[in-house]
């Protein structure tokens, strides 16, 4: 437990150097490849939220999902690429190859569905290539392009704000 909270300051400390280097793209690109980041602890309609995406006009192969989740277990088998505290180590980086994939891809949209300061889901998001970053506006605004003020069940209205914004800065 102890040793849980020593991790978690230095991933923090890490977070905090990261954000002083971020520096943010234009976008100036219609947006064709989407990473989608997730906590599946707080959100367990994340096959709804990629159906709205679609239905937006964002193809289903080109839609990148990494899940988090807050009990991770190596013997489930889950469904997408799922992630825990265990995959970040203590110096803030990621052991875990398909996530080091995630975060090297230059998506043209991240969309960062998690609205609770979480430092783990905040270090992928810092570390991301993704050209235009999305997230919930009670996250950290140094994150993220674009912040939405909604709740997380209410992903159709994030979906719907957020394809609105995109449509008007084309």
């Amino acid at each position: 437990m102890f040793l849980n909270y020593i991790k978690e300051f230095f991933v923090k400390k890490s977070l905090k150097n990261n954000l002083r280097i971020f520096k943010k793209e234009v976008f100036t690109s219609n947006v064709q490849t989407v990473g989608l980041l997730i906590d599946e602890s707080k959100f367990r309609e994340s096959k709804e939220l990629i159906r709205e995406l679609v239905l937006n006009g964002i193809s289903q192969e080109n839609i990148k999902i990494a899940a988090y989740r807050s009990r991770f277990k190596k013997k489930k088998t889950y469904s997408r690429p799922t992630f825990s505290k265990r995959h970040i180590n203590w110096r803030g980086q990621i052991t875990e190859v398909f996530l080091n994939e995630f975060a090297d891809t230059e998506f043209d949209l991240l969309i960062s569905y998690y609205n609770i300061e979480n430092t783990i889901l905040m270090m992928i998001t810092s570390k991301s290539k993704a050209k235009f970053k999305v997230g919930f506006s009670s996250v950290d605004e140094r994150l993220n392009r674009w912040m939405i003020n909604t709740s997380m069940a209410e992903y159709k209205l994030f979906i719907s704000e957020l394809f609105r914004y995109l449509k008007s800065i084309k």
